[in-house]
């Protein structure tokens, strides 16, 4: 079973052609995939798909399996089972799956459609076998036989021309269909197609296969084939909560089918929600579907990418605002910080092997200088670039070699898996919707390497503005605890007593400590 994760960019409902072209092509692009497969396609009873460059004559089921294969080959999740719930979630969609919740940013409804057949006894037996609906899908096999076109509807006649072409042998049984009209009369006998009028009662077969229909009258007529005309149902249930709705196809009258509404790329008047296949077209074949999902795919990822670049300008501005804040606070003294390292820091590597390590937000670069001090190679970064020039002024005075970075740490492009010590001191890293920071901490130690978060609570909203920013906005030990898995074990986690009575951190009374081994 593949293993399913919390969230994913999209959630593709529907394993027929629509939802496995959609989901290959979004996987294509990079994009996380979860499919989410009833196994109950269309045209399960079909025994082969034809007009579908390369793969006419392909068993259906042989056709999704290898589309399947192809999902799984490009990293996209399968999930097996009904949809049973689907309901939006502020920017996001939830979707419930027998018991499992994940999430999507952008959801592709390819659920397809039902066929209701007339209710005629013996007839469901026969159908996709032969008790057919399309000449494209079916036509050739029943070529040169007896085929009976049963009229339920105002495209009987129709059915029957398009028949005609495959054999000459063509049957209009009227049943309930409306009798032709004088032109189609003259139309069927020029094409010596014959009309016999009663109501079907059952359809028979014999050794296998069907051999004609009977009427209420007791009368029979032997055919090889029967052609139908199903109401084709959209399967939307599931959208009715987003406020998406099937709306119905009707010719003169005469109910055909249901759909929902959407554009060229497949996408509905609810923001997220794609659909492609069957449940917005009735007349789509397998390979048009396969290219309803694929269209569908190219929009839902263009929408993403537009979303996603949205997203980073407004970080690339946040970050770029942040770093401006800290940069006038260091300006407006000559020194903000006391120059001696933080107790918590002493106090949690006395004992640790030296190696390499990463302080987060170094400030002023008493941490990072103690730390190379004592025999660690450091790499120090903060997004505050009168901060480092003063740290890499003191360390030259102090003869003491440290890599100074100007940078957050998202954007840092570090080395992952590779620091024995990341330090993360105080207001270090702001906090994001996405967990990109605390992600990036616990990616950068190395295994068997130590993570050690220090954060402060705010006494006050009052205190907290008047130092010019909000401890509580940035990362804290809680937020990288429960990111910490089984890869982790937690060696300190406890709020201690701060001794502080000068300096910008004066009005703290209290240290939040935080330190976990990375076991693999």
């Amino acid at each position: 079973m593949d293993e399913i994760n919390d969230g994913y960019d999209v959630v593709v409902i529907g394993g027929g052609a629509a939802g496995l072209a959609g989901a290959v092509a979004l996987l294509r692009s990079r994009r996380s995939v979860l499919l989410v497969d009833a196994g109950d396609p269309r045209n399960a009873p079909a025994g082969h798909v034809h007009n579908f460059l390369t793969q006419d004559g392909t068993v259906p089921d042989v056709l999704y399996a290898v589309g399947r294969t192809e999902v799984q080959a490009y990293g996209g999740r399968i999930l097996h089972g009904n949809v049973d719930t689907l309901e939006r979630d502020g920017d996001l969609f939830r979707i419930q799956v027998q018991g499992r919740e994940v999430t999507a940013r952008r959801v592709l409804v390819a659920t397809g459609a039902r066929d209701e057949l007339p209710d005629i006894a013996g007839l469901t037996e026969r159908w996709g076998i032969d008790v057919l609906h399309c000449p494209y899908c079916h036509g050739w096999e029943v070529r040169d036989q007896h085929i009976g076109v049963l009229a339920t509807g105002p495209l009987a006649v129709h059915q029957a021309l398009m028949f005609r072409q495959l054999s000459d042998q063509v049957t209009l049984v009227a049943h309930t269909g409306p009798l032709p009209t004088p032109e189609q009369h003259e139309q069927l006998a020029a094409l010596g197609i014959g009309v016999v009028t009663g109501t079907v009662t059952q359809v028979d077969s014999a050794a296998g296969r069907l051999s004609g229909v009977r009427f209420a009258d007791g009368r029979s007529v032997e055919l090889d084939a029967l052609v139908v005309a199903p109401v084709c149902r959209a399967r939307a249930e599931l959208l009715a909560p987003l406020g998406v709705q099937p709306v119905e196809v009707r010719l003169d009258g005469h109910l055909l089918g249901t759909q929902v509404e959407s554009d060229p790329t497949g996408a509905t008047p609810t923001p997220g929600v794609w659909v492609a296949g069957n449940v917005t077209n009735i007349q789509a074949q397998v390979v048009s579907s396969a290219a309803a999902g694929l269209a569908a795919a190219a929009a839902i990822n263009n929408d993403l990418i537009t979303a996603d670049a949205e997203h980073a300008v407004q970080t690339y501005r946040d970050r770029h605002a942040i770093q401006g804040t800290w940069d006038q606070r260091y300006a407006s003294m000559e020194q903000m910080w006391s120059g001696q390292p933080n107790a918590p820091l002493v106090s949690e590597t006395r004992g640790l092997r030296p190696g390499r390590a990463l302080d987060v937000g170094c400030g002023e670069g008493a941490d990072a200088l103690w730390l190379a001090e004592h025999g660690w190679d450091v790499t120090a970064l903060d997004v505050s670039r009168v901060a480092l020039d003063r740290a890499a002024n003191h360390g030259e005075r102090v003869g003491v070699q440290v890599r100074w970075l100007h940078a957050g740490l998202v954007d840092a492009a570090l080395p992952p898996a590779s620091y024995d010590l990341v330090s993360a001191q105080y207001p270090a890293l702001l906090r994001t919707d996405d967990n990109d920071a605390e992600l990036a901490l616990l990616e950068a130690v190395a295994p068997g390497g130590v993570l050690l978060v220090v954060h402060h609570p705010t006494p006050s909203k009052e205190q907290a503005n008047a130092h010019g920013f909000d401890p509580d906005d940035y990362v804290s030990p809680a937020d990288v605890a429960v990111l910490l898995d089984d890869r982790w074990r937690i060696e300190v986690d406890e709020t201690r007593p701060r001794n502080v009575t000068t300096g910008a951190g004066s009005a703290h009374t209290q240290d939040v400590v935080l330190r976990a081994r990375r076991l693999t």
